[in-house]
């Protein structure tokens, strides 16, 4: 299984893990999971397994008004431990997707900590990244949306099997478009690690231009964007707010092609992607000022699956005044 950032949707993953959970609140910890949904899929997008249980949290069930469960409908139900050898075997090898999996997956993760037991996910999915780069035209991105758009019947919001069920079967549509269009799937690394006492821990999801920020670049940055020729590995990467593709999709592509993203525009930057002619305002304009060469987020995808080769930072034998300077750091 691929642990990089986001893959054509024309590749063959490992299988798919739809899931929904319900719960008494928002903070994973102090509120817990009551009910989950689980759909193991086959290629075509058919259930092949599942796991769907009401859960006892041992806490008050929360916003009763909103998901419909009472202390009374839980207090008999099983717990998460009881059930999390299941759920481990459903998700192994296979890629979990959730609409906003963060959400999903910081659950699921606490879930598993406080049962001391490790899930082996490797990879998730976000539907509504995924549905954000489609192009679909709609006011919103919420489920509900997205059902009526594709024609899917939604019998109970808020419920995690019929949640989950919808979502799966939203998700063939989804692919086939962007395979259609060539968009990359928002596929993303989860880690988890497992420390001397034997405790497994699992990584928070975190924004990725957060983590890409921080991100070292094993190539020496070659300088400019020189207008009209190809992208160097190792160039430094910044966005403006002005592009029509999220800032996601062009992070990934960006690392995936071995340049740098950075957050900030400032003299070492080689280009800003800004589809706006003349920004005043934001990292475009910050770009003008400085001198620094801007495309449009058309022009970077046309020319990021070329990109030339760069020098490794293990090549790169800097001068006696340049190794001054990096010492001063």
């Amino acid at each position: 299984m691929s642990h990089t950032w986001g893959r054509p949707a024309s590749e063959p993953g490992d299988g798919w893990v739809v899931v929904d959970v319900e719960t008494s609140g928002f903070r994973p910890g102090h509120a817990r999971i009551i009910s989950l949904a689980a759909l193991a899929l086959d290629p075509d997008g058919k259930v092949e397994h599942s796991v769907v249980s009401l859960l006892n949290p041992g806490v008050d069930p929360g916003p009763t008004h909103i998901h419909g469960l009472t202390a009374e409908m839980l207090e008999d139900q099983p717990t998460f431990a009881d059930i999390a050898g299941d759920v481990v075997d459903l998700l192994n090898g296979r890629t979990l997707v959730a609409h906003n999996v963060a959400f999903d997956y910081a659950f699921l993760a606490t879930e598993a900590e406080m049962a001391d037991t490790a899930l082996p996910i490797d990879a998730v999915m976000c539907t509504v990244e995924l549905a954000r780069r489609l192009d679909l035209g709609l006011d919103n991105l919420r489920l509900e949306t997205l059902a009526r758009h594709w024609d899917v019947a939604q019998t109970r919001a808020h419920d995690a099997f019929d949640d989950a069920l919808v979502l799966s079967r939203l998700l063939s549509p989804a692919l086939e478009r962007a395979r259609d269009r060539g968009v990359w799937l928002p596929v993303r690394p989860a880690t988890r690690r497992r420390w001397p006492n034997g405790r497994v821990t699992h990584d928070e999801l975190r924004p990725l231009k957060m983590l890409a920020s921080r991100m070292p670049c094993p190539y020496q940055n070659p300088g400019r964007y020189q207008r009209g020729g190809p992208l160097v590995q190792g160039m430094r990467v910044a966005l403006s707010a002005e592009v029509d593709r999220t800032h996601d999709e062009l992070v990934e592509r960006i690392l995936h092609a071995g340049l740098a993203y950075s957050d900030a525009v400032d003299p070492e930057t080689s280009l800003v992607i800004c589809n706006a002619p003349r920004p005043d305002q934001g990292r475009g304009y910050q770009a003008r000022e400085l001198g620094v060469p801007t495309v449009s987020d058309q022009q970077f995808m046309s020319s990021v699956d070329s990109v030339a080769n760069g020098t490794g930072l293990d090549d790169f034998e800097p001068s006696a005044d340049q190794g001054q300077q990096f010492a001063l750091f």
